[in-house]
Order: structure tokens, then C-alpha cells, then sequence
């Protein structure tokens, strides 16, 4: 019975979580832990990141490891635009518009080719990548706190990945769709500013 309970104390607590903060420049403070725990605790990095691991696992080998290994190289190239003050147009549009588009992907299992998989994950990622790019010169120790970003990035989409694997078959491949949907309206959600 306590278990029962502590799982929705716990993710109520976590649904208070400010997301807005994300991109303010605060997040990036203390180095690994608090890069660690921005995108695992930032619903719209959650969102998206979860989301490529579960449609890499639907895709199969290659895409299970090139679409989490292509989005963290790509959302690297995306910091250091936004540390050098490079412009990206639309950064919080594009990060919500990747949880819609990945969870639909994942929602209506789209069986793109992994050429076409790896361009879009990875367009997304220059979009996460920039966002946390402009905060990192304010950073206590920037490449500290990339490398805990990049670890948290890497542990969603494990979490992604092991779902999927979890859930094959049956009831579980519905349930992976159903993760999709809710994905895409996390997304949705950011993106009319409602989240």
C-alpha cells in the first residue's frame, strides 16, 4: 500500500516542477548534476529524448543505437552555436514541435528510413542543443555540466529503449503507442504555451 501511494506523490511532485526555468540560463549552476538532472527533470527534454528511444527501438537495429547516439553528437554541435551567439530561429518551438513530431512517429509507428530518422532526430537536437548552449558560459563549470546533460540526454534514452524492449507484443506494443500519444501531447501542450 505505501508503494501504491508513494508513486503518485512522487509524480505529482514531479509535475510541479517549473519547466520554464529550462531555458533561463539558471539551470546551468553547479556542473554534472545539475546538467545531470535538467533534462530528466525538464518534461519537455523527457518528453522528446524518451521518444527517441522508443522509436529507435521500434525501428530496430541500426536505428536502436544510431538515433541516440546521432541526437546528443548533434545537440553538441547545437551548444556550441549557442555559445558562440549563433542564432537558431524558433528554439522553444522547435523543442516542443520534436515531443509532437517524435511522439507521432512513435504513436503511429512510422517506419521511416533510418536516413530519414537520424536528419529529423537530429534536427530536433540542434534545437535542445542551442537552448542549453546560451546558458552554459554563465555555468559554474560548463563542461561539466555538458557532460552531465549529455549523460541525462543518454539515460532518457535508455529509458526510451528499455520500454519498448519491455513492452514487445500484444498489449505491450499499445502500450508503446500510447506512450507516443502522450509524447506528442506534452508537445502539443508546450507548444500553445499551456505547459
Amino acid at each position: 500500500m505505501t508503494r501504491r501511494i508513494a508513486v503518485p506523490t512522487l509524480l505529482a511532485a514531479l509535475s510541479t516542477v517549473d519547466v520554464a526555468m529550462a531555458h533561463s540560463g539558471s539551470a546551468a549552476g553547479s556542473g554534472f548534476w545539475s546538467g545531470l538532472a535538467h533534462p530528466v527533470f525538464g518534461w519537455d527534454h523527457v518528453a522528446a529524448m524518451v521518444a527517441v528511444g522508443l522509436w529507435g527501438a521500434f525501428l530496430g537495429r541500426p536505428a536502436v543505437w544510431v538515433l541516440p547516439i546521432a541526437f546528443p553528437a548533434v545537440m553538441a554541435a547545437g551548444a556550441a552555436a549557442g555559445i558562440a551567439a549563433i542564432p537558431v530561429p524558433a528554439v522553444e518551438t522547435g523543442i516542443a514541435l520534436s515531443a509532437v513530431v517524435l511522439g507521432l512517429a512513435v504513436l503511429f509507428a512510422v517506419r521511416a528510413p533510418l536516413w530519414l530518422a537520424a536528419v529529423l532526430v537530429g534536427t530536433f537536437a540542434v534545437f535542445h542543443g542551442h537552448a542549453h548552449g546560451t546558458e552554459l558560459p554563465d555555468a559554474a563549470n560548463p563542461f561539466a555540466y555538458a557532460a552531465g546533460f549529455v549523460a541525462g540526454t543518454g539515460l532518457l534514452h535508455l529509458a526510451g529503449i528499455g520500454f519498448a524492449a519491455f513492452a514487445r507484443g500484444g498489449t505491450g506494443a499499445i502500450a508503446v503507442r500510447a506512450c507516443g500519444a502522450l509524447i506528442s501531447l506534452v508537445g502539443s501542450a508546450f507548444l500553445l504555451g499551456l505547459a
